[in-house]
Order: C-alpha cells, then structure tokens, then sequence
C-alpha cells in the first residue's frame, strides 16, 4: 500500500476533485493498482474538505485557486475514490478512469508554476484542481468533425469559470475556440513545448518505410491531410480517438500500423520512448497553437488576473496570437484543415508558415511571411496570411 501511496501522490495532488462530488464505497483501480474504497466521509458539495482519521476530524482550508481541467469522459458522479495516507492525513484520490492525463498535466503543471512564483500557495490546501467533464471527451465513438462544433473540450470548463464554480480553466491553446466567452479572458500563455508532431509505429521507423496500403490512425483533418497529400498510398483511419493511452494501446493491438501525436503531450507525459520519428515543420506543419497551454479567469477577477500574469510567457503569447489571428480570417470549420506556426527567428523577427488543404489532400495551399516580433505585427502577418490563403482557394475548395 506504501508503494501505491507514494505512486499516487507524485502523480495526483491531495486536494483534486470532480466538479461534482457525490461518491459511494467501490473497489476502484487507481493508477494501475487495485484497492477497496474504506467506510468513511466523502468530499461534499461545498468548497471544503472534510475527511475523518480515527476520531479526529481535519479540515483543509478555502482553497485560495481553483483550477478547472478536462477530466473523465464518464459522469463525475460516478467517478470513485481511493484513500492514501500521507503526513498522518488521509486524502481522497481521484480514479478518473478513461480521463484525459495530459489535460491533468497541464493542471498541475500550472499549479506547480503558481507554487514556485507565489509562496502563499505552497501552503496545503491553497491550490485545488477541479475535474470537469466535458462534450469532447464524453463522446468517443465518432470523429470530432461529425461531433461538430468549437469549443468542444472548452465549453463546459467556461461554464464553470462563469459559474464561479472555479477560478482559472487551463485549456490545450489548439483546443480555444477563436472567440473567448463573454466576461472571460486569457491573459497568461506557459512557455511553448515542441510543436512539433511525432511519428508512432511498431513496424517502421519513419512514414516513408510504410509500405503503401499501410493504416494511420488519427483524430486530426490536418495530419489526414498532409499524410495523404505526400503518402498519396496510405490508408488513414479517422476517428482514432482516446486518449494517448488509448491510442498506443489501438496501436498495440494492431488496429493500425501508425500514428501521429503532438510530441508536446508526449513529453508532458513522459512518454517520448514511444517515439518512432519526429517530423520536420516542412514534412507536417502543426496545428495553430500546438503544444502552447493557456490559463483563462473572468474578466472581473482582478486577483485571478494578476496572478496569471505572472506566469505568462510574452514570447509564446505573441506566436499564438499570430496563429489565431491566421485560423480566425480562414474562419475554418471542424471540417477544414488548417495548420499554421509562428516563431522568432534568429535576428529576432516572426517567422510565419500556413496552411490549407483539402480534406483529401489532393491540393494543399501553404504561404509565409516575416516581420518584426511585435504584437500588432504578429497579428496583421496572421491575417494578411489568411486573406491570402482564401483569395487562392476560392469557393468551393473544401467540397472534396
């Protein structure tokens, strides 16, 4: 039980729960490790945590920071809990089950983030991660395009921070829709990981040792795209979905012989020894905003708002809105692929790469541009861009 304890709280901090909390006694696996929830006090509606030891009844504090985060495609009120000890108090772990570890990640990489800058959130308790289903990650068994829509792995965390239900929402940037929610905003960008996509396969190690009829699997228009505008003889399954896991694990079974992942998800999660190949920008250009995280609070949080700002990395928040500034004039659909990647050069000035194609890959249409590292710069090179990019494609470019 020691080794689980310990495995548990490098992995999930104690003060973690669902958006809501209603839990019953289950025999759960957490993390790989199968264990029988004791009799005992639950983590109740209210934003206090009240768990019992023998007779004595500890309570943690208001949490100062809430942070909201994608979490377990099944109900939250059906999400069980395991019971660790650590420091003499025992604490309520989550077993999210089909969740999305990246999106956790993410959470408690910004928590760590916060811990290391404001030293009043070290203190225990301070900080509390909150686990929100959402459409995205509800809804597996169709492609996200048929799902249709934007803001599918957003809306429901917005909700939240809207319903003051919690304080900050971490978001994938690729994930942001291009419009923010009314009354929301997104002041703080983490420094970027590698945009870049890797290449997964137990059979080859690079795309051009597939022999042709091969099967890919992904989620993304974008990659489908791209693959079969350069590997016109590959097959591609669309609607690759799950989490990282789950897709190494479709892999192993040999549903497919390879796949494609963001390598930034990879090295949140410390799983590059899956890694096959690393493409190039010039053999697979990203999606706007890949492997960039971002933190979004209420307009009228002003404490939220200066916290955040203090975590935001300048560099990465202009190449960001450069990218969205391109995706936003495409206007693209859930059906259109779309890719574009900004970066400072090394004289210092914004390299721009974009891109469009059609959903079979048969026409791509790539631009660039380059001018000073400057907000309205950015933003202007992202739109001319896209301006471009529809003048080229005219009516009609996406039909096929």
């Amino acid at each position: 039980m020691e080794s689980t304890a310990a495995l548990n709280r490098a992995l999930l901090p104690p003060n973690t729960r669902p958006l809501s909390s209603s839990f019953s006694n289950a025999s759960v696996s957490a993390l790989g490790f199968c264990c029988r929830t004791p009799s005992g006090p639950h983590l109740n509606q209210s934003k206090r945590m009240v768990v019992t030891r023998a007779s004595v009844a500890v309570e943690t504090k208001l949490a100062v920071i809430r942070i909201g985060t994608r979490g377990s495609q099944r109900s939250a009120a059906n999400i069980s809990v395991t019971r660790i000890k650590s420091d003499d108090v025992c604490y309520h772990i989550l077993n999210t089950g089909e969740s999305s570890p990246l999106a956790l990640a993410q959470a408690y990489e910004t928590r760590a983030k916060l811990i290391a800058t404001h030293t009043e959130l070290a203190e225990e308790g301070a900080i509390e991660i909150v686990v929100i289903k959402t459409t995205g990650d509800a809804i597996l068994n169709k492609p996200l395009a048929d799902i249709g829509g934007k803001g599918l792995f957003t809306k429901e965390i917005d909700d939240a921070l809207l319903n003051t239900e919690i304080d900050i929402a971490v978001h994938s940037m690729k994930d942001v829709p291009t419009y923010l929610p009314e009354k929301t905003i997104l002041p703080c960008n983490l420094p970027r990981e590698d945009v870049r996509d890797a290449f997964i396969s137990l059979t080859a190690s690079s795309l051009a040792e597939l022999p042709a009829g091969s099967t890919m699997g992904t989620t993304s228009l974008r990659r489908k795209s791209q693959l079969l505008h350069k590997y016109p003889l590959l097959k591609v399954v669309e609607n690759f979905r799950g989490n990282v896991q789950t897709r190494l694990k479709k892999l192993h079974n040999k549903e497919v012989q390879g796949t494609l992942l963001a390598l930034a998800g990879l090295k949140r999660l410390n799983m590059t020894e899956n890694v096959s190949s690393i493409l190039s920008i010039d053999e697979m250009l990203p999606a706007v905003a890949q492997g960039a995280i971002g933190i979004a609070c209420r307009s009228d949080d002003d404490k939220m708002a200066n916290y955040l700002a203090s975590l935001n990395h300048e560099e990465t928040r202009l190449a960001v809105a450069c990218e969205r500034a391109f995706l936003l004039t495409l206007d693209g659909s859930c059906r259109t692929p779309i890719a574009g990647y900004a970066c400072r050069d090394e004289d210092g000035n914004c390299i721009f790469k974009g891109l469009v194609a059609s959903p079979d890959g048969k026409q791509v249409l790539e631009t660039s541009r380059k001018g000073p590292f400057a907000f309205e710069d950015m933003v202007m090179m992202g739109k001319d861009a896209g301006q471009e990019l529809l003048s080229r494609a005219g009516s009609g470019f996406f039909d096929s």
